[in-house]
Order: structure tokens, then sequence, then C-alpha cells
């Protein structure tokens, strides 16, 4: 992947195409967009901006190019997310708080960055420690291209005008409707996690080997009709189907339905960031937490996937679907039998866990997935907002189990009958 002397076209190219992407992603809004944050789990844009900046010069330009200055000494504090080996971090729940600097400045810290990334590049003699952590960097700037969509959908969400971020024309009328199914896999001994001589993240490795039973897993996302048919059954009042600490946390929040939905009169509305639309019965069901993915399975008599048994069936399907480049931003109704990537993110029954012989990165990178396995539950198979270069079958998403406002969805699976 690395050649010992000069940086790979194709990563600089990607480089700019990447940094230019998110700052696309941003032409939509205005000033005051940038600053708005609706809840702690979301960023304000310009946060996003300014930290994935963070991330290039701090891990990159601070240790590899000699006698490089600071666009802004503050900036290491107020916009490094988590790192704490490397320093304090500003709250994340203050980051809306932050009028300074401004979106100019912001823009301009870009810039001068970037500048400095492309003389790294041309006179640094640690080409393969470079080109190592620019691939990194990149990564991680695709995360936060989703993070930001994520977050402007909630943060608009909040302002009762509902503002429209991008408007998009709706052709899906005419698709065609496939009926989900379920596919049978025999018991077998298999390989999971990263294969390959490509970047991939540390929560991905080792590979190794799981012994999986028979099992049925569903060739297609649950939809909003079918979600809807729980929802008029009782789903959200009768606490049978929930798990404990779910019902705890329906009841505190008073879930109704998932996130992002409202019912007008008689009929449901769902926010989007092409602004409120009818309730399309035929897309998957979008918004909704592990806890409520879970109650449902249970109430259809079957159970979420583990991820490894996500994975074994995945990876025998190409990745396409409905992801960040098809400029939609929103999940699309079944467009052929297999429905596996893009669209939402599917929530998988295992708890985000190290795998055996797990080894974090090292240094302060080693804090970008191993601090998280804890209290958090594993989701597979990208978005209608990731990238599709970012996508792999081996990828390892993880939220806490009540969060709603990443794009996440629900596939179904049960034990195998038997053939």
């Amino acid at each position: 992947m690395f050649t010992e002397s000069v940086i790979d076209e194709s990563i600089l190219t990607s480089f700019s195409k990447i940094r230019k992407q998110t700052l696309q992603l941003c032409e939509p809004l205005v000033n005051e967009d940038y600053v708005i944050q609706s809840i702690a789990d979301v960023s304000p844009p310009k946060w996003h901006l300014a930290h994935t900046t963070w991330f290039f010069e701090t891990f990159l330009l601070m240790h590899h190019l000699p006698h490089y200055q600071f666009f802004n000494k503050s900036f290491h504090h107020l916009f490094n997310s988590y790192y704490h080996g490397i320093g304090e971090p500003f709250p994340r729940a203050k980051r809306g708080l932050l009028a300074r600097p401004t979106v100019n400045e912001v823009y301009q810290y870009r810039q001068y960055v970037d500048e400095h990334i492309i003389q790294l590049i041309n006179h640094s003699s640690e080409i393969k420690r470079i080109q190592e952590i620019l691939i990194l960097g990149l990564q991680h700037e695709q995360q936060h291209q989703e993070l930001l969509l994520m977050d402007i959908k909630h943060n608009f969400f909040i302002d009762p005008t509902f503002p429209v971020y991008r408007a998009v024309e709706n052709k899906l009328l005419e698709n065609a409707h496939y009926l989900s199914a379920f596919n049978y896999i025999s018991a077998a001994t298999v390989d999971i996690g990263y294969r390959g001589n490509e970047f991939y993240y540390d929560n991905e490795s080792p590979l190794h080997q799981c012994i999986l039973k028979s099992y049925e897993i569903a060739d297609q996302l649950v939809t909003n009709q079918e979600y809807l048919e729980f929802i008029d059954a009782g789903g959200y009042q009768n606490p049978e189907w929930w798990l404990a600490d779910g019902w705890e946390m329906l009841q505190k929040e008073q879930w109704q339905a998932p996130l992002y939905w409202q019912r007008e009169e008689k009929n449901w509305r769902i926010f989007t960031l092409n602004g409120k639309q009818n309730l399309n019965l035929r897309e998957p069901v979008a918004h909704v937490s592990f806890y409520e993915a879970d109650a449902y399975a249970r109430w259809r008599k079957c159970r979420l996937p583990t991820e490894a048994e996500w994975e074994n069936y995945a990876r025998t399907q190409a990745i396409t679907g409905n992801f960040l480049e098809n400029n939609y931003f929103h999940p699309k109704p079944a467009e052929k039998t297999q429905q596996f990537y893009g669209d939402l993110w599917e929530w998988t029954a295992s708890a985000y866990l190290p795998y055996p012989g797990y080894q974090p990165f090292s240094g302060a990178l080693g804090e970008y997935n191993g601090k998280f396995m804890s209290n958090q539950m594993v989701l597979r198979g990208g978005s209608c907002v990731t990238p599709q270069s970012h996508i792999r079958p081996s990828y390892r998403n993880f939220f806490q189990p009540e969060k709603r406002w990443q794009f996440s969805g629900i596939r179904l699976a049960r034990e195998g009958k038997g053939r």
C-alpha cells in the first residue's frame, strides 16, 4: 500500500477530493447554521470543519513538518474531541457556545493546514509514516462528513419552521416493490474481521474464527409500513417487548415513534434534510434506537443478527446502494432483492467489544476506537450519508443503545429452521 519514496498519487487525489467534499456539504448553510448545537450529542458544523483540520495539524504537521507554526494555538484545546493523551479537550456539550473563532477564520484555518500538508508531502523524508496518518486522517474526515449531516438534520429539526437543507426531487414512486424474504445460512466456522491490504481500523482486527449455528437473515430492511404495524399494535405501550433499560428510556423520553416522526391529525409526517414529508410506507424505518429495534424484533418473533452473522452473509454481497455520493441523504425503498449496504446503519445484537487478540493503534491514536469498548452496540453496513468508499464488510460502527439521531435501521434474523 505504501511506496518508499513518494506519496501515492491516488492518495493525493483523495486528499483533495475528500477535503472539498466536506466544504460542499456546507454550501447550503448560512453563517447562523454553523454554530447551532441542538443536543449534547450534536456538534456545530463549524466545529466539524475545524476538528477535521485539527486532526491533520495535530497528528501530522506538529510532529513531521519542521518549524511548523500553529494557525492559532487556542485551537489545540478548542477542537480536540476526546484525546486526553495530548491535552484537555473543550467540553463536548459546550461546543455550541463558541461564537469565536468565526466561520471565516475556520475556513482560513482549513486552507492554512491544507497548504502545509502539501508542503509536508513534498519535502518529507518520512513518507511511509506520513502516508499512514494521512490515510487515517481522510478516513476520519469521511466519518465527520456523515456526522455533519446527522447533526445538521437534528439542528434543523428543533427549528419550528423545519428548514430545508437541500431540496431534492423525490422520484421513488415508480420503483418496484420487493417482498422481504429470509436467507438461510448453514452452520459453519467462519473468519470474521478485516482481510486485505488496504486501510482498516484497529477495531476490525485481528481476523479470527467464529462458530455460527444455522440462521436466517432478512434480505431487506424493515419498512415504515412494517414498523407502523408495531406502533398501531401498542408496541410503545407494552413492556413485554422491551429490555428493562429500554422501557425505562421510553418512559423517560416519552417515545411514541422513531425520531423525526410527527403525527399530524390522522397522518404521520417525517422530517428529512429535504424538509417535512409524508411518511413513505415503503422506505426503511430510520432513526430508531437499539432498544426500539430489539423490541420490534421480539414483537415479530425474530431477533437482531449478531455482527458475525451479518458480516458472514454481507461479505457475499457487492458494496452498492444508496450512499453519500447519491446526494439523496435519505433512505430509499429497496431497489433490488438484497439491501445490505447503504441506506441505514443496521443495529446488531452484538456489544461493541474487542476481538480476540485486539491491539489498538499506538500512541494517542490508540484512543480512536479502543476506549469506547463499553456500553455500546455494533451497527453494520453504512447509510445514505456514509461515503461508499468508506465502507467494507468488516467495518464496525458503534453507538450507545439509546441513541437515535444517527441514520440507523433494523434488519431481522432468526434461528435456522434447517434445510
